[in-house]
């Protein structure tokens, strides 16, 4: 994972995708938008922290999300991990806060999305 700066631009494609062509599933959007995995999961994220996507069934589309209780309880998680161990490399993170990579991601963009935490290879808390 970059940059937070990246996050939110990812977070970007993804609305205007959804924006030009409606709900897709998630591997329409993954092709669509042409971001690895772990970086539509953090922009996934993101939105959810924005309030502007949900998931329904297997389709995401933009609205109001439905993302909060999960997305939001993985960050608190997350959030809890990184206060006990100050930096983190990215490719530990999940196991650390026995997260699912995917769902330790997506908390990793809603985290990014309150500012709350900085990255280049290490996770740390912004102070």
């Amino acid at each position: 994972m970059k940059g937070m700066e990246e996050i939110g631009q990812n977070a970007g494609k993804i609305w205007k995708v959804l924006n030009l062509q409606g709900p897709l599933t998630e591997s329409r959007l993954i092709n669509s938008t042409m971001l690895e995995e772990s970086q539509f999961q953090a922009a996934i994220g993101w939105l959810a922290r924005e309030n502007k996507i949900s998931k329904n069934g297997s389709f995401y589309r933009l609205g109001a999300t439905n993302l909060t209780d999960k997305i939001g309880a993985d960050a608190g998680k997350l959030w809890n991990t990184l206060a006990k161990n100050n930096e983190v490399d990215v490719s530990v993170i999940a196991k650390l806060a026995q997260l699912d990579e995917k769902d330790a991601y997506s908390a990793l963009g809603w985290l990014a999305r309150e500012d709350k935490i900085e990255s280049k290879n290490l996770v740390k808390l912004r102070r």
